[in-house]
């Protein structure tokens, strides 16, 4: 995420971090340097421009060139007006009415269908809603199938009409079967085109007037660049809609959408698509996607993402476990499983402060955990509770049945032993992980 913009910034920095004398030559050619930056990073050029010229005013106004360390002055100047940028503060989801409605617009292909169920299961877990999901792309029969998938997997219904070709009529009497079943909240997820056109706009504006939605969500692949704020320039136009949703993020290494979007079209980003899994969704933190920028980390959300996949009575039982040095291949298992879930494991490594920089030339396979699981998943149940009998034959059937060499499965046997050491020692000597998970949400708050 952001790679190449990090990359260059991190060098335009560099100008002021040496041992010359700093003037406002250096920090104009800086500047100079961050605008080229950012348009390369498909900024839109007018909000560039703006952009280092705001940062010039303040860094002569905050007396850079005098200061003690004028290079890390800079940057925090930069961070701030990076977070100003894109939005300053987090914009929360409208939830209002009952059933609160949310109406999904966006082109075919931005990922719209897929955060539909991203946010139906966020909604339903964080908030104890229970969502209905509309299907109103009558056009694309593979939307229909695919939303029912989804809600299938997350346990939510879907509320379809078979052969009827009316999305307008569909969503106004979804609304109807949503009040009479009880669900506090509707999802409606509409048809897109490859390319704007008028009577897609037409059709979704006949939506909006038919449903009154209390929240209009636009979905752009954020991948798209400059692409994508036209995009939302021109269905915001029409619509109105309250906030942006940008998918496909996490394989974004420029940034321009998340840099221009704000700025060109006046409306914020509320959530981003981190991953193909339904729990790539978070929520959009200026702040935060400026410490990523400028490769300070996100220590935050990495906390928030594991509380995701935390429960409290497991962790519990786990510390009772380590405590009595009985910490098995299952609860193993459990963890890499509730890891993965968390989304890209050199995501998730760059949200450690110094980490992105250090890692950044590292192919990080994101299948790493493949042939651990599959070596585990050769063992008896029997052997998976008590790794200590598992020698000799044992060993070779494990090995043949997981596709392994011998020296592999040894070699994680060693590890797996030196790991349940080390936890059980740690347990001991500290917190148990229930109450380390409870400081940090704590700390979370304090923040």
């Amino acid at each position: 995420m952001f790679e190449k913009l990090s990359d260059r910034l991190e060098r335009s920095f560099k100008l002021l971090k040496g041992q010359g004398r700093i003037t406002e030559i250096n920090v104009a050619e800086t500047l100079k340097d961050v605008r080229r930056a950012l348009i390369d990073a498909d900024v839109n050029y007018k909000v560039a421009k703006t952009f280092t010229d705001n940062v010039k005013q303040k860094a002569l106004g905050q007396n850079v060139i005098n200061a003690i360390e004028p290079g890390q002055l800079m940057v925090k100047i930069v961070h701030d007006e990076l977070a100003t940028l894109m939005g300053g503060q987090e914009t929360p989801l409208r939830i209002e009415g009952r059933p609160a409605i949310i109406l999904m617009s966006g082109l075919q292909g931005s990922g719209k269908t897929t955060f539909t169920g991203k946010l139906a299961k966020k909604l339903k877990s964080e908030k104890a809603m229970r969502p209905l999901l509309v299907a109103c792309d009558v056009y694309r029969p593979a939307a229909i199938d695919q939303l029912k998938v989804l809600a299938d997997s997350i346990g939510v219904e879907v509320y379809t009409e078979d052969g009827v070709k009316d999305p307008v009529g569909i969503a106004r009497r979804a609304i109807e079967h949503a009040k009479a079943n009880h669900n506090d909240l509707i999802i409606v997820d509409t048809a897109g085109r490859l390319a704007v056109d008028e009577e897609m706009m037409a059709e979704i504006e006949s939506i909006k007037k038919a449903i009154n939605p209390g929240e209009i969500l636009f979905v752009v692949d954020a991948m798209t660049g400059q692409d994508a704020v036209n995009t939302a320039k021109t269905f915001n136009d029409r619509l109105d809609f309250g906030g942006v949703v940008l998918t496909k993020l996490d394989g974004d290494t420029r940034g321009g959408a998340a840099l221009s979007i704000r700025s060109v079209v006046d409306k914020p980003i509320k959530f981003i698509g981190t991953g193909e899994g339904l729990d790539g969704i978070d929520v959009f933190y200026p702040a935060r996607m400026a410490d990523r920028i400028l490769g300070m980390g996100d220590i935050v959300s990495l906390v928030e993402r594991a509380q995701q996949q935390f429960d409290e009575k497991e962790a519990e039982e786990l510390a009772k476990k380590l405590k009595r040095n009985q910490f098995t291949f299952n609860d193993f298992l459990k963890q890499i499983q509730q890891v993965k879930r968390m989304g890209n494991i050199k995501d998730l490594a760059a949200m450690i402060p110094g980490m992105g920089k250090a890692i950044k030339d590292i192919d990080i396979d994101n299948d790493a955990f493949k042939g651990i699981e599959a070596i585990i998943s050769s063992m008896t149940p029997y052997e998976r509770e008590h790794p200590e009998v598992i020698k000799g034959t044992r060993v070779q059937r494990i090995a043949k049945g997981s596709g392994s060499q011998i020296q592999d499965v040894s070699r994680l046997l060693k590890q797996f032993d030196q790991i349940r050491k080390m936890m059980h020692t740690m347990t001991n000597m500290g917190p148990n992980p229930a109450a380390m998970m409870r400081q940090m949400k704590q700390m979370k708050r304090r923040r």
